[in-house]
């Protein structure tokens, strides 16, 4: 699959006359709890040549493919994807720490990641993250079955949120790696077979509602919601992305 994903990016440059910088494996696939039937969630960063930026009228800032088999393609024009850094917006911080890169010939990405702990608000991400998790848990995890996948994202996005909180620093992408700050044994011990019923089972499929995993979750989150109001928020000045952005429009 990754060479057709490849190809595809390759085809699309020609098609579209852009140029990639970086594009990589998003969702399910790249968190570590996929599905057999999971979707290839291909997100990618692109740049057009200089003249598309010198308008008056409003270009399309995205490229946005329908699903064909099982391969979901999404790319961000550069000025679309600096702004979004710039506000804290998840979706670039994650694709970024992606395990699963398709095109990286350029060396935007390594230049953009070096930027992340000085543009990163850990109260705009902490408010994002918990309230993907309180939605989940409150709108699909409360009957006696629970979608599994929902009940992952749920889990990933409080992981995400606590990390935040308690480090003030970027979460990781990978849920691996985000639920080694989980203290609690029990809580452990109930996510380890879910994990693997979750990698043989089909995105449908749901489980017996878990009161530990439901308690977990509901202290988590009001636990960080008293304490997202201390985080740090400060205006973040644009003149590096702005130069970044510059560089690679006059390539």
């Amino acid at each position: 699959m990754n060479q057709t994903i490849q190809q595809k990016l390759l085809g699309l440059e020609q098609a579209e006359n852009i140029k990639i910088l970086y594009a990589c494996e998003s969702g399910s696939r790249a968190w570590g709890f996929a599905s057999p039937d999971s979707d290839y969630d291909v997100r990618f960063f692109y740049v057009r040549p200089l003249d598309h930026y010198l308008s008056i009228t409003n270009m399309p800032d995205f490229l946005d493919f329908p699903l064909n088999d099982e391969l979901d393609l999404r790319g961000w024009d550069i000025q679309k994807a600096l702004k979004l850094f710039l506000k804290s917006n998840s979706s670039p911080y994650e694709w970024l720490q992606s395990p699963v890169v398709y095109m990286e010939a350029t060396g935007f990405a390594n230049e953009l990641r070096a930027l992340m702990p000085g543009y990163f608000s850990p109260k705009a991400m902490a408010n994002h993250y918990a309230s993907l998790a309180f939605n989940a848990l409150t709108d699909d995890l409360q009957g006696d079955e629970m979608n599994l996948k929902r009940l992952f994202y749920a889990l990933r996005s409080a992981l995400a949120c606590l990390w935040i909180v308690d480090r003030q620093s970027v979460p990781p992408m990978e849920f691996a790696k985000l639920r080694v700050i989980i203290t609690d044994d029990a809580v452990q011990q109930a996510i380890e077979p879910l994990l693997e019923q979750k990698r043989n089972a089909v995105e449908k499929a749901a489980v017996k509602s878990v009161p530990v995993l439901k308690q977990w979750l509901t202290e988590t989150l009001s636990y960080c919601k008293a304490r997202i109001a201390e985080l740090p928020s400060e205006k973040k000045q644009t003149d590096k992305l702005n130069a970044l952005f510059r560089k690679y429009v006059h390539r």
